[in-house]
């Protein structure tokens, strides 16, 4: 198994929110930072991924890939009419 690289942060949290992290912790038989990392992914994977999706599609956007609106539903018009060449 390979270990991923990891980095050092200093994080400041509620004292309340680190007891419920220490609790799951020593129920699960985990570290806190394990607890933290999973948490944080859990949020990537939802509200930080929908920022992280947002970004890239403004750099496509920037970068001139994308397809106009209005083409995208002349040619559903079309394929739908069966006028497909």
């Amino acid at each position: 198994m390979t270990t991923k690289p990891t980095e050092s942060v200093t994080l400041h949290m509620p004292s309340d929110v680190l007891a419920q992290v220490e609790t799951i912790a020593e129920a699960t038989e985990r570290s806190r930072s394990q607890i933290i990392v999973r948490a944080v992914r859990a949020y990537l994977l939802q509200e930080g991924g929908d920022i992280l999706n947002a970004i890239e599609g403004r750099a496509q956007i920037a970068a001139g890939e994308y397809e106009d609106f209005d083409d995208v539903i002349a040619e559903m018009d079309q394929i739908i009419a069966g006028n497909v060449a």
